[in-house]
């Protein structure tokens, strides 16, 4: 038992010492030829000759160290976020647009239909349940559709955020149709609002949106697509740093 956790503490230090290598020779790569990667190919990996070029090489160097400290654990974040998207994708991938359509109504049509009988087709939790499930489907279709699309930018710039908002949107819908749904979301939106007003947005921004904008109705779906927008785009960075770091077809192959 405590060889194969010692065998396992290695192979995890093993592992993260690749990572941190591999992310500082990309940063190195960005001024100096031939960095990542290049140790053991037959040309080597490039060392600076001249005393101005070891110089800026160690400085360059030393620079990138703190940049490496902040950007891997982003990294980690990447890949289990990558790990679950690659799956979620690969179900997605398999029934196509139709059985993403198919699934979606058939889900969010069944809870509006349970929501018809429990509360009555002219009922505020009828139409709660109708607006959270028109959002959901609509955002799924738009964030497959954009995942579908050839080019990294487009899935950062448009699949992230679009899956995003379809996770979020639909309760702060239904909570404009719901007393109830109401009492359990939105004031932790006033919460949270308050807390990015007070702590995060720069004293202009907060003055500008407090004396411009009240928190009700229709402003609390627009403050978490403003939420779910940029989140979504930094899911897709950090997922892009992870593949920077530890490309999927180097991962398939240590894998398999």
């Amino acid at each position: 038992m405590a060889a194969e956790q010692g065998r396992e503490r290695d192979g995890l230090v093993s592992g993260i010492k690749f990572d941190v290598v591999t992310l500082h020779e990309t940063w190195m790569e960005l001024v100096f030829p031939r960095q990542r990667g290049h140790a053991h190919s037959v040309l080597g990996k490039w060392t600076p000759s001249t005393t101005g070029d070891r110089l800026k090489y160690r400085v360059w160097a030393a620079i990138g160290v703190p940049i490496i400290a902040i950007l891997y654990p982003l990294a980690l974040v990447g890949f289990a976020t990558r790990f679950y998207t690659r799956r979620i994708d690969s179900g997605v991938t398999r029934i196509g647009a139709v059985g993403v359509l198919v699934v979606g109504v058939v889900v969010w049509g069944g809870l509006t239909a349970l929501a018809r009988i429990r509360f009555g087709a002219t009922a505020e939790g009828f139409y709660a349940v109708a607006a959270a499930s028109v959002t959901a489907v609509i955002a799924s279709l738009l964030a497959y559709g954009f995942l579908r699309v050839d080019g990294r930018p487009v899935t950062v710039i448009f699949a992230y955020p679009f899956a995003t908002t379809a996770v979020f949107l639909p309760p702060v819908v239904a909570a404009l149709y719901s007393p109830t749904v109401a009492n359990a979301v939105l004031p932790r939106s006033f919460d949270l609002a308050v807390w990015f007003l007070d702590n995060v947005a720069p004293s202009s921004l907060a003055t500008f949106l407090r004396s411009q904008y009240d928190l009700e109705g229709v402003a609390y779906v627009i403050m978490w697509f403003a939420v779910a927008v940029p989140l979504g785009w930094l899911l897709g960075l950090v997922v892009t740093l992870a593949d920077v770091v530890r490309p999927t077809g180097d991962e398939d192959a240590a894998d398999s």
